[in-house]
């Protein structure tokens, strides 16, 4: 299986009581696939995995799925720091049925060594469900060593990296080494130049906020129009740094807010950003024409 272009990092909007809000959701996806997205990536770091339960965990992928209708491919973030439970996320996901991959994120915390990493993505790969690595060393404390995702790669189920760690050069020694081995931008600001030297695509958090755009320039890029690839990067590349003023999914989910779809309903440890940051991306937004003032 191949995955390429524009995959959304899709957020998991809450109700004002804190509850999942799946007529929120059912909205969010639908407006992904209609701007004509190539595909959704449910429950990862954007969708706030670790606060949700197991039970909210599989059915916001469920209802993804469902929602999306087959209209772009679906990788359901089932990754964990413990193997056990990344094996229990990944069987639930195949057994609802319709995701085309899972997301697994570099066991956090715990920061096991380059056995133990190729260990632990062997075991979920067995399962059968294809798997896109996540290598975001700024979150969990760990790098996916180049010899590590050598050696996955020979796995028939290991089919992608997501490349989080903010170096375009990984990804020129990653085709270096295997050079048909798919990888996909982690960072928005960096998804055209690790184009520029072989990217597939990127997993994106301003593609909920503009999934046509960023599809556009991704398009481009993928067929060598740099120019105006480059064009769109420089337009919104504002509101690709204004997303990470704060710690992640915190701006995204105030850029839909203030779009007016979702409610600004965090759950803790993560909360709402300061006045500040807030104004920023509210004159960020408003410059782009993505609201009014």
């Amino acid at each position: 299986m191949k995955l390429s272009g524009t995959i959304t990092a899709l957020v998991t909007p809450f109700a004002k009581d804190g509850s999942v809000d799946y007529g929120a959701l059912r909205s969010l996806v639908e407006s992904q696939t209609q701007a004509g997205i190539d595909g959704i990536c449910s429950v990862g770091t954007s969708g706030e995995s670790p606060t949700l339960s197991h039970d909210e965990h599989h059915k916001v992928i469920e209802k993804t799925i469902e929602f999306a209708a087959g209209k772009c491919k679906i990788i359901a973030g089932t990754g964990a720091n413990s193997t056990s439970e990344a094996v229990s996320l990944t069987k639930a996901a195949i057994a609802a049925g319709g995701a085309d991959a899972c997301l697994q994120v570099t066991p956090y915390y715990n920061k096991p060594n380059p056995e133990g990493l190729y260990r632990h993505f062997m075991t979920v790969a067995d399962l059968g469900l294809p798997v896109v690595l996540y290598n975001v060393p700024g979150r969990t404390g760990r790098e996916i060593p180049l010899d590590v995702v050598v050696r996955l790669a020979k796995h028939p189920n290991i089919v992608a990296i997501k490349e989080a760690a903010g170096s375009v050069d990984r990804v020129s020694a990653i085709k270096n080494r295997i050079p048909d081995f798919t990888v996909l931008s982690g960072d928005d600001g960096l998804a055209l130049p690790m184009a520029s030297v072989g990217a597939d695509g990127v997993i994106s958090v301003a593609s909920n906020v503009i999934p046509q755009e960023m599809g556009d320039m991704m398009r481009l890029a993928l067929a060598g129009d740099f120019v105006g690839a480059r064009a769109i990067h420089a337009k919104y590349y504002p509101l690709f740094h204004d997303l990470f003023i704060d710690v992640n999914p915190v701006m995204v989910k105030e850029a839909l807010w203030l779009m007016g779809r979702i409610e600004r309903v965090f759950r803790l440890p993560l909360c709402e950003t300061d006045d500040s940051k807030l104004a920023q991306m509210k004159k960020t937004l408003s410059t782009l024409g993505l609201i009014s003032c």
